[in-house]
Order: C-alpha cells, then sequence, then structure tokens
C-alpha cells in the first residue's frame, strides 16, 4: 500500500541520511463544503447519465427500426402504456383518452368523439338522488319539447305496441285522422305498404309523422276488418279534448301543460259556459306535467287572483310564490280524475284545488309523486342538461316527493284496463279444460264488454267458450268458440276502442258523475 503524506516521529528518523521530507498539511473541510462537493459530484454524474442515455435511445431507435417491423414496436408502445399509473386528478381526460385510442370497438363507431362525449354527460348527471335531472342530445330534446306540446306534423293519432299490435288509443279533435274516419282501437297494420308489426314504436312514428302536405297510406283492422285509408299530415296541436255529456257536465281531458294547451282548453270552457254547463270533470290521469308558466295561467281559470298555486323553494332555501293571475271562471262543482301517472304540473294543479275550494273533490288513486322543479339549458349543438332547479310545495305547505296524493274518493279502473296482457303465439289455439295466461287474459276482455262468464283464472271453462263463440258472432269472425290469435287480437281492439271512446266502462268516470250529480 503506499503511503502518502504519513507524518514520522522525529525521534524514529534515521540519523545516517540527509533526505528532507516535506509533510503535506491537508486541509480541513466545514460541513457545508462537504455538502458543496458531493452535488457537484452528483451533477456531474447525472450529465454524464443524460449524455449516455440519450446515445443509447438513438443506437436502440436506430437499431430496432431496422430489425423490428412497426407492428412489434406498437406492440410494446401499447404494453407500456398498459403499464402506466394514470394521474387521479385528470380522470376524465384519461378515461376520453383511453376510450379514443385504446377502446378496440371504438374503431368501428362513427363520430366517435362525439358518442363519448354525450355518454360522459350521460352518467355526470345520471345520480339516484335525482331521478329527474339528465343530459340529452338534439334529438332528445326535440322529441322531449313535443312530447309536452303534444305539436308535430303527421295525422293526430296517439297509439300503443302490445306484442306485435300497434293499437291507436286516441284520434284528436280537427286532426287529418279524426277527418279520415280512424277510430280508437283501430290496429295499424301496414304504413305505405310496409308490414308495421316488426316495428318499435319509434319506427312507427317516423313513418308516419312527415314534411306537411305529403300523404301517408295505412292499412287499419278494425274488428277483423281492413280499411285502407290516405293520410295528408298537417300541423298537430293535441294536448286537450273536451266534450259535454250528459248535458249538463263539462269533461275536460288535459294530456300535458304545454305552451298551447292553455288556449286549447279555452277554446272547450267557452263551449261549455255558452251551453250553460257549471259542473266540471277535469281528466289528469295519465298527464306527466309539463311547463310551470302554462301551469300558471291554467290554474288562474280555476283559482281567484292572488291566490298562491305553489311555493317554489331553491337550493340556499329560499322561497318564491307563485301566484294565480286574472281569469278565473265560474264552473262548480268540480272533480278531478287521477291515477298512478298524474304527476309533477297535474299534481300542483290538484293539489292547488284541493286544498283552497271546497266545491272540489278528486277521484281515483295515488298520484306519481314528483315534487321538483326542472329547467333547460342548452348547448349550442342544440342538446341540452335538464336539471331540477328547486322544489314545489302546496299552497299548505305539502311536499309530494315519492308520496304521491291521496285521492278524496279511491276508485281503482277496471282491472281488464290495469292488467298487462301477454302476447300470443300465431299458430296457439286454446279450448275447453286448457289453462293459459292468454285465456285469463281473454277472459278479463270478454268480462268488461259484458258477455256472460263464470271464471276469469285462466281455466277455459264452457262459458268462455259460449261468451268466445258470441263475441266471434258479433264481429263477423266466423270461430267455434276457441281462442285463436286472431279472436285475441279482436278481443284487445275491442276493449281499447270501447275504453277510448266510451265512458260506459270507465268506473272512475261514472263515479265523478255520481258525486257531481248527487
Amino acid at each position: 500500500m503506499e503511503e502518502k503524506d504519513k507524518y514520522i516521529p522525529e525521534e524514529e528518523t534515521p540519523q545516517t541520511t540527509e533526505e528532507i521530507k516535506r509533510i503535506r498539511l491537508k486541509r480541513h473541510l466545514w460541513p457545508d463544503e462537504i455538502e458543496d462537493r458531493r452535488q457537484k459530484q452528483k451533477i456531474s454524474r447525472l450529465k454524464f447519465g443524460l449524455v449516455f442515455f440519450s446515445v443509447l435511445a438513438l443506437l436502440v431507435g436506430w437499431l430496432f427500426g431496422s430489425a423490428l417491423p412497426m407492428p412489434a414496436l406498437r406492440n410494446l408502445s401499447n404494453r407500456a402504456r398498459q403499464t402506466m399509473t394514470m394521474d387521479s386528478s385528470k380522470k376524465i381526460d384519461q378515461a376520453f383518452d383511453i376510450m379514443e385510442n385504446d377502446w378496440y370497438f371504438g374503431k368501428d363507431i362513427e363520430n366517435l368523439d362525439t358518442r363519448l362525449i354525450d355518454s360522459a354527460l350521460d352518467g355526470m348527471t345520471a345520480q339516484e338522488e335525482d331521478l329527474h335531472t339528465d343530459y340529452m342530445s338534439a334529438k332528445e330534446v326535440t322529441e322531449f319539447v313535443q312530447s309536452i306540446n303534444r305539436d308535430y306534423v303527421g295525422i293526430g293519432v296517439q297509439y300503443i305496441k302490445v306484442g306485435d299490435l300497434n293499437v291507436i288509443t286516441r284520434v284528436f279533435r280537427n286532426t287529418p285522422a279524426e277527418e279520415a274516419g280512424v277510430q280508437a282501437g283501430d290496429l295499424i297494420q301496414t304504413i305505405d305498404g310496409e308490414d308495421a308489426a316488426p316495428l318499435t314504436t319509434d319506427e312507427i312514428k317516423e313513418r308516419v309523422i312527415g314534411e306537411e302536405g305529403t300523404t301517408v297510406t295505412i292499412v287499419f283492422g278494425r274488428q277483423g276488418e281492413e280499411i285502407t285509408l290516405t293520410i295528408e299530415r298537417r300541423q298537430i296541436s293535441a294536448s286537450a279534448f273536451g266534450k259535454i255529456v250528459d248535458n249538463n257536465v263539462g269533461y275536460l281531458n288535459i294530456y300535458q301543460f304545454g305552451n298551447n294547451t292553455d288556449s286549447e282548453i279555452g277554446t272547450y270552457l267557452d263551449d261549455f259556459k255558452a251551453h250553460d254547463v257549471k259542473k266540471l270533470i277535469i281528466d289528469l290521469r295519465d298527464n306527466g306535467g309539463g311547463y310551470l308558466d302554462a301551469l300558471e295561467v291554467i290554474a288562474s281559470r280555476f283559482l281567484p287572483e292572488g291566490t298562491v298555486v305553489m311555493q317554489e323553494e331553491y337550493r340556499d332555501g329560499t322561497m318564491d310564490d307563485i301566484k294565480a293571475r286574472k281569469g278565473m271562471m265560474d264552473f262548480s262543482p268540480i272533480v278531478i280524475l287521477v291515477n298512478g301517472d298524474t304527476a309533477s304540473a297535474s299534481e300542483v294543479f290538484t293539489l292547488a284545488l284541493m286544498e283552497q275550494r271546497d266545491d272540489v273533490t278528486v277521484v281515483g288513486t295515488k298520484t306519481y309523486g314528483k315534487g321538483t322543479v326542472q329547467i333547460t339549458r342548452m348547448f349550442g349543438d342544440g342538446s341540452a342538461i335538464k336539471f331540477t332547479k328547486s322544489r314545489w310545495l302546496s299552497p299548505g305547505g305539502t311536499w309530494v316527493n315519492g308520496e304521491g296524493i291521496e285521492p278524496d274518493v279511491v276508485v281503482e279502473d277496471a282491472e281488464a284496463i290495469q292488467h298487462v296482457y301477454t302476447e300470443m303465439d300465431d299458430d296457439a289455439v286454446y279450448t275447453v279444460d286448457q289453462v293459459s295466461d292468454s285465456v285469463c287474459d281473454a277472459q278479463l276482455m270478454l268480462d268488461y264488454l259484458e258477455y256472460s262468464l263464470d271464471r276469469t283464472d285462466g281455466y277455459f271453462s264452457a262459458a268462455t267458450k259460449e261468451a268466445l263463440q258470441q263475441f266471434q258472432n258479433d264481429h263477423d269472425l266466423g270461430g267455434n268458440g276457441d281462442l285463436n290469435k286472431e279472436t285475441y287480437e279482436a278481443l284487445y281492439s275491442a276493449l281499447i276502442y270501447d275504453y277510448s271512446t266510451s265512458f260506459v266502462h270507465d268506473i272512475q268516470f261514472n263515479k265523478a258523475m255520481e258525486i257531481l250529480n248527487d
């Protein structure tokens, strides 16, 4: 070992030499100087490392670019991306990047960016605390507005789909469909030559509506007959309907509280007044609500000016009173019909009259229970966010959210109207001593239509066969009393037609008439 700078004590120095040894003094370093020296060494090593790895990266890039095909490099890149830990503060941006660039099925989707943004907004606005806040695409906004205002270019019918059956439930007043002779209960069989059975509700709508002045040819089934009608499309506005019943009662059916609803009901109410009708039935069954300003105007026809229609409470706890305007009309007494699909603005209307008029009776079943108010804010592309801005309370402070309104007189609808019907197979035939859900369906419909039966439990009895034979004879179906699909569809058509065009079997309506005529 080399010993440099070692100090030799004077007494051990050999006496025979004349060499002079110089002793190098080592300078003492203070702690801060030592740390500074260490940092400089680190920086020096780091610079060297950066230079080294830069050169190495160039060499590897050249080598791999020559030796490996591009797919292999892409695969390495993908594997590297999969092992990366993402920044949790940028979840939305990074999730979007994954779906746009790495998601396998993204390659098959046109306008993927738009789809991803719509999906993200759908998810952001879907909260379990509030079922009524959501994001709507431009198409959904248009459909939403049309559903409230009930205005569109078409023929003027309402329909439902049950299995393969597309059944007309309403034909609106002063519409092309009414003028052409379409009736509630008719079955839509073909539209411009296309079979309607496999079409969805939206697909049927798309084929029936169109440009104003154009025509559509529809083949309807009416209790065993086929009727072909060519109907010209027009602008339709149908949010209310009214007529005088039994010469002394006005019947007003409000479907929605839309932009034109007040002017529509005004026509009917003026007609009632001209015929000196005082008693009134307001039918709000299946009315899902509508616009607050429309509600305010319509409620003003039935409450004194300045009367509170509802209270509105905002996020910060502040309150507003929505009050009736001028224009109250003289109708008394009044019965309001409600059911489980009576919601929102129609519940506001019901409670406002129920709490503040002694001559109002509410009949039916408990309402839906929606106690919030939504507003819509539009984006430049026509899409929008519909969100809850407040909750509403009745004039007396009741909040119906999730609870609904209990009617003054509870009256269930006929079992045949509440029943959920099954779809009958094309080649199915039922006869005496057989049991089936389809037989139960047929029995309920026969009972509603007042055919004589001994049971409605799905067992095909002799009395069921007799009732079916009678129905087939009444509608020229030519059957032998067995239940086949043709008879089943004719029964359903007859049921809907009767319920939609007549009050004879409407238990809730008849209870309202009983109350008004007592």
